[in-house]
């Protein structure tokens, strides 16, 4: 597989035109449209690093509720 990679300006219609591709006339291609801008989201990654963490009951049992045998 021979891969050629070409900048082109989209024109003011919405077309593309790429002129001069090193592939023979009939050859079937795979066409992948990616814009030069990237646009970042500003999502933080870990949003609770640096948060203060605090326990209520650290001792305490956890889900002891939801036991049958207990009840």
């Amino acid at each position: 597989m021979q891969t050629c990679r070409v900048e082109a300006t989209v024109s003011g219609s919405g077309t593309l035109t790429i002129k001069g591709l090193p592939f023979p006339e009939g050859d079937k291609v795979e066409v992948i449209v990616r814009s030069r801008k990237r646009e970042w989201k500003s999502i933080e990654r870990y949003p609770l690093r640096g948060q203060p963490i605090r326990y209520v009951d650290p001792f305490g049992s956890v889900a002891e509720d939801d036991w049958s045998v207990l009840q």
